[in-house]
């Protein structure tokens, strides 16, 4: 959207006209009806996507629970009191 202000308009409102520039809108000002300057923001701040990993990689399921991630109680190397071979 286009907003097109005058500049008497534009230094009682410059406030907003900043805050609508940085949302993207464009913001002409004008003298007697002719364009003379443009309002642009600096840094627009993009608003970020939710889910723009999915989009691009596909889902991937549920999440793995944290118990998966839980050493093996019989595993020799995570626990070394446990006997290794009884035979030896």
């Amino acid at each position: 959207m286009t907003i097109q202000v005058n500049i008497a308009e534009a230094k009682a409102k410059l406030s907003a006209l900043i805050e609508a520039a940085e949302r993207g809108e464009e913001v002409v000002i004008a003298r007697n009806g002719e364009p003379v300057a443009e309002l642009h923001a600096r840094n627009v701040v993009k608003r970020r996507r939710l889910g723009i990993l999915k989009e691009r990689y596909g889902w991937a399921g549920p999440a793995t629970p944290i118990e998966a991630f839980a050493p093996d109680p019989e595993d020799e190397f995570m626990n070394p009191l446990m006997p290794g071979d009884p035979s030896t």
